[in-house]
């Protein structure tokens, strides 16, 4: 349900072996016989997703299960009540946050400076949105989100494209239940997971003219119910949470598992990670209401800024 932020962050290990691994074209994470630290950074949440960190460098999160955005800084949770039921989370160059709330049907913006809340998107192609889930920006300012139907298993699900002078169209339909999204390949491509199918597909992104082509299915990632948020890494890598399994799985550029990551709740929902490099891997779980961090996968240099074009 990312599933991504206002950056696209490379990442690189902060391992000296890792790097080495790196340079003679062996993939780091293959030889890691250590898990990942992992920290409770807070409990207590209730049906946490959405990680994602705003200009400043500050944690935000959604929950989903009480209507709130929330805040996390120096150890302190702050909770911001949404009136809807907040999906998950993007921030622009502005710091405004970016969300898809899947009760009120609709993509809404919210300005912390001023508390205001804006409701940009509740149709597509004539028709209401259909509780839309997940969202990320490509370098244009597009933000692409997912429509999963989670009511029934109708291949009724699609993705959209919202440009930022306000129109807005379908750019793919007849899935399952689309959730997690994210731009990789520096911008090149766009993969979305579909949690029903329990796989990631990616097909080459134009941002000029709203196209996701030659899509196909990269990944099949399995879970008891599936692939949810994502977040992309360096030399291909991406991180993705797999709902039900209690794990983060890293994917290789080929498609293949490199590594998995075991969390202390079943069900991780998505996954950012901290341009600052100090908190790493940031993971929303929802089972036991946590939002974690391993801090040892640190960020590299930022690909892009996102949404900066955006009124």
């Amino acid at each position: 349900m990312n599933r991504r932020q206002f950056l696209h962050f490379s990442i690189v290990l902060s391992t000296a072996g890792a790097l080495a691994a790196c340079s003679k074209g062996v993939k780091p994470y293959a030889t890691q016989s250590v898990p990942p630290e992992v920290r409770v950074l807070a409990e207590g949440l209730n049906f946490p997703e959405g990680p994602a960190f705003d200009p400043q460098g500050v944690l935000w999160c959604t929950e989903m299960g009480a209507g709130n955005l929330v805040r996390w800084q120096d150890g302190q949770v702050e909770r911001i009540p949404t009136g809807g039921r907040p999906n998950s989370l993007a921030f622009d160059r502005q710091g405004r946050a970016w969300v898809p709330d899947s009760q009120l049907n609709a993509i809404r913006r919210y300005t912390p400076e001023t508390g205001l809340w804006e409701t940009i998107l509740e149709r597509v192609d004539g028709m209401a949105l259909q509780a839309p889930n997940d969202l990320t920006f490509d370098a244009r300012g597009n933000l692409i989100f997912t429509c999963p139907n989670y009511a029934t298993t109708e291949r009724t699900g699609y993705v959209v494209c919202l440009q930022p002078d306000g129109s807005a169209r379908k750019i793919a339909e007849g899935y399952y239940r689309p959730n997690g999204i994210d731009i990789v390949d520096g911008g090149k491509a766009l993969v979305v997971a579909d949690t029903y199918q329990k796989a990631l597909f990616k097909g080459r992104w134009d941002d000029k003219g709203c196209t996701w082509d030659d899509v196909h299915l990269w990944a099949q990632v399995g879970g008891a119910e599936g692939p949810d948020g994502m977040a992309p890494g360096a030399n291909g890598y991406l991180y993705q949470a797999i709902y039900g399994d209690g794990m983060v799985r890293v994917i290789g550029p080929d498609g293949m598992t490199v590594e998995k990551f075991s969390l202390p709740g079943k069900n991780p929902t998505n996954v950012a990670i901290d341009p600052g490099g100090k908190l790493g891997l940031v993971v929303t779980e929802a089972e036991k209401g946590l939002l974690l961090s391993i801090p040892d996968i640190q960020p590299g240099p930022a690909i892009f800024l996102a949404g900066e074009i955006w009124s």
